[in-house]
């Protein structure tokens, strides 16, 4: 019984993969940081300062789980992984019109990019898709 070793993932849902993994690192040290001012911090809403940091680790776990589906070739995974790229783009929009530019232009920038690369040809294949 020889079993036929899979077909190794395209460099487009690889470099989705990664950039997802990397998105969720990120993630993690906005929830460090968020954790840090809540302890450090007078506060004058602890209640919405702790709700913010549930919700960054909330997102760095999503971001998690979605890289880890995809790379596993699970085509479900897609979906909310470019609705997350979606809101991302949302984010830099408000960003660049708070005033920060740069960074809102690199995070629309970051989220088209993957979901450029989720939606290629390539990666279509790879998933079973369309």
């Amino acid at each position: 019984m020889s079993e036929t070793p899979a077909e190794p993932a395209p460099s487009t849902l690889r470099a989705a993969v990664w950039l997802l993994f990397a998105e969720a690192a990120g993630m993690v040290v906005l929830t460090a940081y968020l954790v840090y001012e809540l302890l450090t911090v007078e506060a004058v809403d602890t209640t919405s300062g702790l709700l913010l940091a549930v919700f960054a680790a909330f997102g760095a776990l999503a971001l998690f789980l979605i890289g880890r589906a995809l790379g596993q070739g699970r085509a479900g995974a897609r979906g909310p992984g470019i609705v997350l790229q979606l809101m991302l783009c949302a984010v830099g929009y408000y960003m660049i019109q708070g005033g920060l530019a740069w960074l809102g232009a690199l995070l629309i920038a970051l989220g088209l990019l993957l979901c450029g690369l989720m939606l290629a040809p390539a990666s279509n294949r790879a998933l079973g898709v369309g």
